[in-house]
């Protein structure tokens, strides 16, 4: 596991309680997002990933329309929380860069507001390239991929209450999205009082080449 991995596991899982309180039910999500993904979980077969699944919300979310989801994060208290809030739906602990599945295995993964710790460069052996890398390998040719972000005309670090973490320009992202095997297929964007500008990025694996 990286140290920047490491380091947000840990600082995650000291503030777990507090991010639970302020995000971690459906009731704060804004009315937008919650279409979103029900629009994008609506076109998935096979089995899904929570990637960095926090207190268990989406995975829930996910699991009540019908999809055998799956929540993985690497903070044991969210994981702890999310077992007792939804003992239905399965967690276990994995990080975003080996989510620990086989190849090809996944029907989707959803990634929302779980990659903006990941570095732009592979400072320590991985980054955000890595993580994204690691999501291609896992999901099967046609099958999605979600990305919620926090959005940034350049790519560039901000002070997070939890710890450091990066903005993206829809573009840049989306290009390292595409690098990665997948083809976008929707972007979106908005801007709210109060809060940073938010980004998503609807993907579809591509199929593989011949070799």
């Amino acid at each position: 596991m990286s140290s920047s991995a490491r380091a947000a596991s840990a600082a995650y899982a000291a503030r777990a309680q507090e991010y639970t309180d302020l995000f971690g039910s459906m009731d704060a999500v804004h009315d937008d997002d919650r279409a979103l993904v029900e629009r994008w979980a609506a076109g998935l077969t096979g089995r899904v990933v929570d990637a960095g699944c926090g207190p268990g919300h989406w995975t829930d979310f996910l699991a009540r329309r019908g999809l055998d989801a799956e929540g993985v994060d690497l903070a044991e208290p969210f994981l702890e929380r999310a077992r007792a809030e939804y003992p239905a739906v399965p967690f276990r602990r994995a990080s975003l860069a080996d989510l620990g599945v086989p190849d090809g295995s996944l029907g989707g993964v959803l990634a929302w507001y779980s990659l903006i710790h990941s570095p732009p460069e592979a400072v320590d052996g991985t980054g955000v390239d890595a993580v994204l890398a690691e999501l291609a390998r896992a999901v099967a040719p046609g099958g999605g991929l979600l990305l919620g972000f926090c959005r940034g005309p350049r790519v560039e670090p901000f002070d997070h209450a939890v710890t450091t973490a990066w903005f993206w320009p829809v573009d840049e992202l989306a290009a390292r999205v595409e690098r990665a095997g997948f083809d976008v297929v929707e972007t979106a964007e908005r801007t709210d009082p109060g809060v940073r500008p938010h980004g998503a990025i609807s993907a579809r694996r591509r199929a593989a080449g011949p070799a």
